[in-house]
């Protein structure tokens, strides 16, 4: 079974999107910050990743930066699930290696469709 990190600082988002992508067959785990996210991802690399970009201690730019740096970072298709809908934003995220870009509030729909634009479905 694929896996699936999502990392948000809410437990609500959390909760909704792994009820998602448990739906979609993916093995889900959590993280509430980009800290804790990295070190999870040290442990075992996930096959797709739900980030977030506003978060404490770690955002979810800062922990793509340096998820792409680690060994195997390149390898998870990320998808950034944010408020945040500028386009400089969205460039931004792109540009340091974010797979695809979906706004909250998000849906099962949403969710399932931008994973099968990045092939994990």
């Amino acid at each position: 079974m694929k896996t699936c990190l999502v990392v948000d600082d809410s437990r609500v988002v959390r909760k909704v999107a792994r009820r998602i992508v448990e739906d979609l067959q993916f093995v889900c785990d959590e993280a509430e910050d980009g800290i804790v996210a990295l070190e999870k991802c040290k442990e075992e690399m996930p096959d797709a990743i739900l980030l977030d970009w506003n978060m404490p201690n770690m955002s979810g730019i800062e922990f793509l930066e340096n998820l792409r740096k680690m060994s195997g970072g390149d390898k998870p298709k990320v998808v950034f699930c944010t408020t945040e809908n500028e386009m400089s934003f969205i460039q931004k995220a792109l540009e340091e290696g974010a797979d695809e870009y979906i706004m909250k509030p998000f849906d099962s729909d949403i969710v399932e469709t931008k994973f099968k634009q990045v092939g994990l479905i």
